[in-house]
């Protein structure tokens, strides 16, 4: 018979079997931080310039810039949706979890998606030029592209990678707490009774007196 090891207590947990949890808080906490950066790089993005041109007038060049929001409202508008659904992923559990880590997950692909078919669009470009011409079919010149971007494809793959993370590990993942939901009937739980007053506290006595109560029971 082996003897026991001096150093282990028996309040210890086993090495293996915190292996799973510490596993879920790992994954958990990179979703977090891929999705949270993800959704800000988008949004980061959205706003920055794209592209840049010059429309050609009588008089010379007139240079002309457009956003990633003038391209396509799309990586804004679902970078705000991957923020939500990361939070609601812990709002949430079982079939819940899923579909929402799915919804997370394919904001992040649409980002990606739309800001690269976004990278090669002049339309938002020709369409400034038009008005600064006063022509519908005036030209753009000298068309350049910046990286933003792509800085929105990389958002929208984190956003994407965050979703799969939830989707694999979303299930051992913790989940909002359960205490102020109400009960099955719609009413709320149970309210928890009344301190006993001390009786060693005369105030505390005639409080009691004063709600009908017996102090002494």
């Amino acid at each position: 018979m082996t003897a026991a090891d001096p150093t282990r207590t028996d309040t210890e947990p086993a090495p293996a079997a915190d292996r799973p949890a510490r596993g879920a808080r790992r994954s958990l906490a990179l979703a977090l931080l891929l999705g949270a950066a993800g959704a800000g790089l988008a949004l980061l993005a959205s706003g920055r310039t794209w592209a840049r041109g010059t429309a050609v007038l009588a008089q010379g060049e007139l240079p002309r810039t457009v956003t990633g929001t003038d391209v396509t409202g799309v990586p804004g508008a679902l970078a705000v949706v991957g923020l939500a659904a990361l939070v609601a992923v812990f709002a949430v559990r079982r079939t819940g979890r899923v579909v929402v880590a799915g919804l997370l997950a394919l904001s992040g692909l649409g980002i990606a998606a739309a800001a690269a078919l976004g990278y090669s669009d002049t339309s938002a470009l020709r369409e400034k030029a038009a008005d600064a011409v006063g022509l519908s079919d005036a030209g753009v010149h000298h068309v350049t592209h910046t990286v933003w971007p792509w800085v929105a494809v990389a958002g929208g793959l984190l956003l994407l990678l965050a979703g799969v993370l939830a989707l694999v590990y979303g299930r051992a993942w913790p989940a909002m707490s359960g205490r102020y939901e109400r009960t099955p009937g719609g009413g709320r739980g149970p309210r928890r009774a009344p301190a006993a007053p001390d009786l060693e506290r005369p105030e505390e006595i005639w409080k009691s007196l004063d709600r009908g109560e017996d102090p002494t029971r």
